[in-house]
């Protein structure tokens, strides 16, 4: 009998423990999974949808994610994509609607670039145009080498010219420079030579006096 009675009991606890569990749903639709650890990095261990029920064991609010129970399978999902109520049908379908226009959109963009890929193909009106444009600014980028080719040819031409206007100057300088010395140099001689001159008067004017007079006294003496 107090066999049969303890069975109860436990049979009753784990009931209740059963119905006091707390369950919690998912919210996003990001392709979220059921993580083996506190981080988005870990290994995934179940797909997760939207309004997915969870049974809630413990929230670890310095790492932001909730320890769940889905399917006797324990893992972790971050704690702000699940919520204590569950997901309102019309949020559902406002997410399958948004997903509807967006794929919607998606085609008519394939479309609309199918139709620009056919209306450049070769043969084309606009292909024709686009090649014409083309080869315009090939040649005005030819032109523009060219331009460019000139200057730089216009700027070597002028420097090498600056550089033979001032070897030119320097040699006039240096030149000016010789012709003074070579002007104070014939100064220097024609001074020499007059002062030559004058000494040769002088040693004259002492000499021609004395013959003068050394041939007076041999004809006196006569």
């Amino acid at each position: 009998m107090k066999i049969k009675t303890l069975s109860s009991f436990i049979i009753l606890m784990a009931t209740c423990g059963s119905a006091w569990a707390e369950t919690v749903y998912v919210t996003d639709n990001l392709n979220l999974s059921l993580k083996s650890e506190e981080s988005m990095k870990s290994k995934p261990l179940k797909p997760l949808s939207i309004g997915t029920p969870l049974t809630f064991i413990k929230e670890n609010k310095k790492s932001g994610f909730t320890k769940v129970r889905l399917d006797n399978i324990e893992g972790y999902i971050e704690t702000k994509r699940i919520t204590r109520e569950p997901p309102l049908l019309h949020q559902t379908e406002a997410s399958n609607k948004i997903q509807q226009s967006l794929q919607a959109e998606n085609n008519a963009l394939k479309a609309e670039l199918d139709a620009l890929k056919k209306s450049i193909t070769p043969g084309t009106s606009l292909e024709q145009s686009l090649a014409r444009e083309r080869d315009q600014l090939s040649r005005e980028l030819a032109e523009l080498k060219k331009t460019a080719a000139s200057s730089i040819q216009l700027k070597n031409d002028r420097d090498q010219l600056q550089e033979r206007i001032v070897s030119v100057e320097r040699d006039l300088e240096q030149f000016k420079l010789e012709n003074e010395a070579l002007k104070d140099t014939a100064n220097q001689d024609w001074f020499l030579y007059g002062g030559a001159l004058v000494f040769a008067g002088v040693i004259l004017g002492f000499i021609l006096p004395k013959l003068g007079w050394r041939r007076k006294s041999s004809w006196d003496s006569y």
